[in-house]
């Protein structure tokens, strides 16, 4: 089977180390890569990858020079550079628990499409955004499931498994740009996915800043808008 970890990051200088070591301890599938790419950062990021690759070697990192900077866009070329036919998504912010990957992971075998870490966003317990951004994603994804149809709890949740037949099959269907892959990918199959939500904790990100902007949104709302235009265009 075996498992590529595709992480896109921008200036995650100080949580590097950490992340990395953090998945070497807790990924339990001896055949899994690291694939992580960096949107041209210019913090230090690159030279504590390329120490990091020498001393592990299922890390592989890659910098993608294009402009804008687009997470997306990042993920995509991860998908491509792939081995592997199960692909985890994940910040690399700490947001997500490396140690949740394998349960993740153990539920994709069982035969599904995707396997999504739903935040819990109406659950009390959910302590990784902020009031103003919990407001908004659950907004947000009410608008989805109404304009486009229910198919997970969280659509735009940043840490999910996936198979990469559906990337290779729809990728040219897909809008390839923003900040929310996962809606992307699950949006432009027109095969009825078989989609398993798990509950994870999401917590508060780790060093550095956060690149929430009013430029995201924009592009999610246009990616939602663009999946309803197509998917209007289909029923015709």
């Amino acid at each position: 089977m075996g498992l590529s970890i595709v992480i896109p990051v921008y200036k995650e200088k100080k949580n590097l180390k950490k992340l990395i070591s953090r998945i070497k301890k807790s990924v339990k599938e001896k055949n899994f890569e690291i694939i992580i790419i960096d949107d041209n950062s210019k913090d230090g990021s690159i030279e504590i990858l390329k120490k990091l690759r020498s001393k592990f070697k299922k890390l592989r990192f890659f910098v993608r020079k294009k402009k804008p900077r687009d997470l997306s866009k990042s993920c995509c070329m991860g998908f491509d550079l792939s081995k592997f036919e199960n692909i985890l998504v994940m910040d690399g912010d700490l947001q997500h628990r490396p140690e949740e990957i394998n349960k993740l992971y153990s539920k994709i075998k069982e035969k599904y499409d995707f396997v999504i870490g739903d935040r819990g966003l109406l659950k009390k317990k959910n302590k990784g955004l902020k009031i103003y951004r919990l407001i908004s994603s659950i907004l947000l994804i009410f608008i989805v499931n109404i304009l486009l149809g229910f198919k997970t709890n969280d659509p735009m949740s940043g840490f999910f498994i996936f198979k990469k037949k559906i990337y290779t099959n729809n990728k040219k269907k897909m809008l390839k740009k923003g900040y929310k892959i996962l809606l992307d990918l699950i949006y432009s199959s027109k095969k009825k996915l078989k989609i398993c939500d798990v509950l994870i904790d999401f917590n508060s990100r780790g060093e550095g800043f956060s690149k929430m902007d009013y430029r995201i949104i924009y592009l999610l709302i246009i990616m939602i808008l663009y999946k309803f235009y197509k998917k209007t265009l289909h029923f015709k």
